[in-house]
């Protein structure tokens, strides 16, 4: 069973940095792929960025383009999120997710089933606060 289990996050002024990382332990198969939703007090959750384990497919919301940068470190199994230029409105736990794929079909559309949240395994999720 695929475990995520999430570090970094903290609080931070406008304009500032941080980094989120993920470690993924568990995957059956050797295709996936990993991303990061968000959640704001009182707001639905939503999709930040994803990648597959290929690094060949990635997907970034157009609130974080230009600002925000995933990677991942496939020996670690790990996923990580820089966040450059944080504004209020970045304010969110954060939350790690992974997707896994038994078929070719299936990870062909990887990026597009863990954004929509299909068979979704979450972190436990960190906190970002960014402050003026």
């Amino acid at each position: 069973q695929v475990q995520l289990v999430e570090s970094g996050g903290g609080s931070v002024q406008t304009g500032g940095s941080l980094g989120l990382s993920c470690a993924a332990s568990g995957y059956t198969y050797g295709r996936y792929c990993m991303g990061w939703f968000r959640q704001a007090p009182g707001k639905e959750r939503e999709g930040v960025a994803f990648i597959n384990s290929l690094g060949d497919n990635s997907y970034y919301a157009e609130f974080v383009k230009g600002r925000f940068t995933i990677s991942q470190d496939n020996a670690k199994k790990t996923l990580y999120l820089q966040m450059n230029s944080l504004n209020l409105e970045d304010t969110a736990m954060y939350y790690c997710a992974a997707t896994e794929c038994a078929s070719s079909w299936c990870y062909s559309n990887c990026v597009t089933r863990l954004r929509g949240g299909f068979s979704v395994v979450w972190g436990q999720g960190t906190q970002v606060t960014v402050s003026s």
